[in-house]
Parts: structure tokens; sequence; C-alpha cells
């Protein structure tokens, strides 16, 4: 349901609960932001307080672009576009066009909800598009839904993602153990935008597991190995619980941000699935153009592992 605090609403907007038996959510109407999922009591995203917007993007969605637009320009028809700054440290556009928008209410039920927000033409953007996402808890976790919907009269370039930090309760997040099965990562000029794929090696490649608390990086993979159609990241803590960020195939591409700058933790850990990698608007890599009307979505969530203490 959807929750006003009567103290004053959260700095990120109406606060929208789900619940189904031991499972918990609450997604934030700023940027359709995750805020808290809980299993059993256990809390598997960071979280942040209700007087603070999300922290490193915590928990938001991404669109119509995730990461980021080098120098925040590109070209469209031969005319260069130039986007809103929004990283000012780097001079990128970053994350898309929603992260300081409200999404609006479709529907509700105890369990889901769906809501939507509109991208409209503004600086360095011609078009018309929708966001809709929908969140539901079910009996394997969270399962999450995001669709573009072109509105334009024309063909329109789309992307999307989303920006979970993952933890497992109060594990200490650099104890937990990171998986990524995906044998190609992208290289980045010092500014972070994508120079060109390379074979994982070393340090950077998470297909046999690393501890989390050995890293501190900003890295986009690919070429991810699917098992039963899915793409699977997985956390796993010391004591042998785990945590899987899943995604069906429309999310070639996963993000991996360790960082020791969140509010609160020694480290933190997001896993971004994207529909395309940083700069896409420039390079076309992972880009789709939709005809007027058309419409394209992807589905991704977050899987508690089984064990005594997630039934």
């Amino acid at each position: 349901m959807s929750q006003i605090h009567p103290e004053g609403q959260p700095a990120t907007g109406e606060q929208f609960t789900l619940s189904r038996g031991d499972s918990h959510a609450v997604v934030a109407a700023l940027a359709g932001g995750l805020r808290s999922f809980t299993v059993e009591g256990v809390q598997l995203v960071e979280t942040y307080p209700d007087d603070s917007i999300a922290p490193s993007a915590a928990g938001i969605l991404l669109a119509p672009w995730p990461n980021r637009v080098a120098d925040a320009r590109w070209t469209l028809g031969g005319e260069v576009q130039q986007l809103d700054i929004t990283e000012p440290s780097r001079g990128h556009a970053s994350h898309g066009l929603l992260r300081n928008t409200a999404y609006g209410l479709v529907r509700q039920t105890p369990e889901c909800v769906i809501l939507q927000a509109a991208i409209h033409p503004q600086h360095g953007w011609p078009f018309h598009l929708l966001h809709r996402v929908s969140y539901c808890l079910d009996g394997a976790g969270l399962r999450v839904r995001q669709e573009l919907v072109n509105l334009s009269s024309r063909s329109a370039p789309a992307a999307f993602g989303a920006h979970p930090f993952l933890r497992l309760g109060d594990t200490p997040t650099e104890d937990l153990e990171l998986t990524v099965q995906a044998s190609a990562r992208l290289e980045t000029d010092d500014r972070l935008i994508p120079t060109g794929e390379v074979p994982v090696d070393g340090g950077h490649d998470l297909r046999r597991g690393r501890r989390v608390g050995e890293m501190l990086t900003d890295t986009a993979y690919t070429r991810l190995t699917a098992e039963q159609g899915e793409y699977r990241h997985v956390l796993r803590a010391p004591d042998g619980r785990s945590l899987t960020l899943w995604t069906d195939q429309a999310f070639p591409y996963v993000h991996v941000f360790v960082t020791d700058r969140f509010p609160g933790r020694a480290r933190a850990v997001a896993i971004e699935p994207m529909t395309a990698p940083a700069n896409a608007l420039n390079s076309g890599e992972g880009l789709l153009w939709l005809d007027p009307g058309a419409a394209v979505g992807g589905e991704w969530g977050i899987r508690p592992g089984r064990s005594t203490r997630f039934p």
C-alpha cells in the first residue's frame, strides 16, 4: 500500500510497501527506487534514511540509458545533441533522465506495484517515451519488469537498467564473495568511458568468485553465461547464505560497482543490470531503436538462496 508519513513525506516522495508472507519491500516514487527488501527480517538491499535521497544512486531505475554519455553529448542525424551534465566531476550525463523524477502509481496490490514516468523532450533529447516498471513479490523473491514505450512520432533510441546495492543482512559486505559468469569486460579511459571489450583476467575475473573486500571497482561485464535462460550474479556469505541478482537475456551487460563511500558501510556493492553499456548513445552498442508506438522490456529480480534462514 502507499504510505504517507504523518511527520512529513520522505525526501524520495511517496513510498509503496509490498508484503507477501515474510517478504517485504519498499519502493520510492523518486526514480522508482527500491529502498528496502527484507526476507524474514534480513535486509537484502542497502537502504538510507527518510530525509535522504538515494546515496550513490542506490536502488534507482535507469532510463532511457544506463550509466554515462561521454561529455553529455551525442549525434542524431548529423546534429550534435547536448544533454544536461549530471556528473559534473567527469562532465558526463549519467544514469538517464529520470533520476530526479517521481514515478506515478498505475496500480497496486498487496504484493505488486506498477509505476510509470514520462520522459519528455528536453535538452539533447527530442523524444517522448514512457518508462513503466512493476515490482512484485513472489515465492522466489522480488521480480522487477521494466518497459520503455516510444510515444514519439519518429523512431527513438532506448536502453535501460537499474542500480540495486545488495547486502546479506548484517554480514559485512567486504566479507561477501561475488560471482559473475562473464568472460569479457569493458575497458575504459580515465573518465570511465568504454574503449573496447577485453577478456577478463586477474582480479577482474569473477567467474570463480572474489571477496568484495578485495575490490574497489566500477566495471561493466558482458559475454555472460546463461543458466536456465537467466544470467545469475551471486553474493555468498561465509555462513553459507547466498543472494542472486538474476536477469533475463534482455540484459547482456552487468555493471559491478564496489565503493568505500556508501554512508555507514566499509564496502557496498551495486550489481547493475543493463540492456546497453555506458556511452551507448555514441557507440550504438546494445542500443535499440523503437518505432513509434513500439515497446521493449526486460525482467530482473533478487532471489535469496535456500538455507536455514531463507526457507
